[in-house]
């Protein structure tokens, strides 16, 4: 993993998508864990926990560097495990649910 572009992505998508504000809230409705893989510090963990909390319809998010997980909270309506999974792979981690 890259760990200066991931950082550089986190940063810039942050501010951007704190702006955005949606009609009506996501309900939570599912929750999953994953195993995560390729964390390599705390920040990847934060980073990645950032960025599932921007994701379309996810409620909650919470990640653990020394757990090697995720786990996230989501309105099923709005997205998925698939959807997370892919999610978490294009931010450079591997993930398969516990």
């Amino acid at each position: 993993m890259d760990r200066r572009n991931f950082i550089r992505n986190v940063a810039a998508t942050v501010p951007a998508a704190s702006l955005s504000l949606e009609a009506a809230a996501p309900k939570e409705t599912a929750s999953v864990k994953f195993s995560v893989e390729g964390y390599t510090c705390i920040t990847c963990a934060v980073g990645l926990e950032t960025l599932l909390k921007l994701e379309k319809g996810v409620v909650r998010a919470s990640a653990s560097y020394p757990g090697k997980s995720a786990e996230v909270g989501y309105d099923g309506r709005l997205t998925g495990e698939k959807a997370l999974v892919d999610f978490i792979r294009e931010c450079g981690f591997q993930a398969r649910k516990v």
